[in-house]
């Protein structure tokens, strides 16, 4: 005979069970909104959570503490627990999805108004500051690394390309498990390490952290969370937006924030980034010509 399958008690769900019916109208729609929405809820603030359900933080705070939870803390950790920490792709795009509302219009508006946040972000002071601190870190890179997996695993061969073409010797770290580890041996001393990341804290990602704080080599961090783990190690963070928390990605804002870099060093190093391209173009020409026999 098959075993049992046991489900895990959905505690959050019986604590609203027992104390919905005594809620005022506006700490029902808080609560209705947390127990539809749990996955997104583990990384917003209590303001955000407000702004979502038109009332205020004190209000959905209030709503928590009448759940029996001491705090939004509390709540959180207890959705840690079912739910077991962040939101997955498929979560992410159907809770983005179901916000639209099969709106095409509304998609329009959600991925130009995550580029424009990213690119006033961009032109902030405090921003600019970073690229400028990262910019003088790279030039004194004897090789730059490169390193994001999934898609910024893909953004991540694309801006090596750049460095390179540029004449910036660069290499990539982009794949998972041990292929992560062949590319990983060629950190060395002397080196610099451009990483995308954001709030979770994945072993690759843990991995060349801890490599290149043994080496000494420089870190620059790319991220859209100004609190990711990664922060404390990292000598020069750049924050770039990639729209709302716990929805579709947008990866072109990170990709925006690239090319700035890119761009910024070699407007910084001019004369070998023109010395590279030229090099480049030579070969270009070199292999549009019909091969002669040898």
């Amino acid at each position: 005979m098959a075993a049992e399958t046991r489900k895990t008690p959905d505690r959050l769900g019986e604590r609203i069970a027992a104390r919905f019916e005594k809620l005022s109208p506006r700490l029902k729609s808080v609560v209705t909104y947390i127990d539809e929405n749990r996955a997104a809820v583990m990384s917003l603030s209590a303001l955000e959570i407000a702004a979502e359900t038109d009332t205020s933080d004190a209000t959905v705070i209030r709503a928590i503490q009448a759940l029996g939870f001491e705090g939004l803390r509390d709540l959180k950790s207890e959705l840690q627990h079912a739910i077991g920490g962040a939101m997955s792709s498929v979560e992410k795009m159907t809770a983005t999805t179901r916000a639209l509302n099969d709106d095409v219009n509304a998609a329009i508006s959600y991925v130009a108004n995550a580029h424009l946040e990213a690119a006033k972000q961009l032109a902030s002071d405090d921003t600019r500051l970073s690229i400028i601190n990262a910019i003088d870190l790279l030039k004194l890179a004897d090789r730059i690394a490169v390193f994001g997996i999934g898609a910024s695993g893909i953004l991540a061969d694309y801006s090596s390309r750049l460095f390179n073409r540029n004449g910036f010797a660069t290499y990539c770290l982009n794949r998972t498990g041990i292929g992560l580890g062949e590319q990983l041996l060629n950190m060395l001393a002397g080196d610099v390490l451009l990483m995308m990341a954001q709030e979770n804290v994945h072993r690759e990602g843990a991995t060349v952290l801890k490599e290149a704080l043994r080496l000494r080599v420089p870190v620059i961090l790319l991220t859209a969370s100004a609190t990711t783990t990664f922060n404390d190690a990292a000598d020069v963070t750049i924050i770039a937006p990639r729209g709302q928390r716990d929805r579709f990605p947008i990866h072109g804002s990170v990709l925006m924030f690239l090319e700035t870099i890119v761009l910024g060093l070699a407007a910084a190093c001019a004369d070998r980034s023109s010395e590279s391209l030229q090099r480049l173009n030579h070969f270009h020409l070199s292999i549009r010509k019909t091969p002669r026999k040898f």
